[in-house]
């Protein structure tokens, strides 16, 4: 499997990326790696088809979600 090296990072974006991969229960390592895969998978070109596939999972997910409008409204009006 391929390697691959990235060096002079922030010290700030390391600590971030520990405490990332700490809530998450995984090394420094495999949060890393999950983050540039999940990044790797997004077609900046392709923002309408993936706003597309992402649509239709949620429709297909039978989930309910609520109205956010109604919560911003009983936020304001509280």
């Amino acid at each position: 499997m391929p390697q691959l090296l990235i060096r002079n990072f922030e010290e700030e974006t390391v600590t971030r990326l520990k405490r990332r991969a700490l809530v998450n229960h995984r090394s420094l390592q495999a949060e890393v790696q999950l983050i540039l895969e999940n990044a790797a998978k997004v077609q900046p070109g392709n923002f309408w088809a993936n706003a597309n596939r992402i649509r239709a999972h949620l429709q297909t997910s039978q989930q309910v979600f609520s109205d956010s409008a109604e919560l911003v409204r009983e936020d304001r009006d509280a």
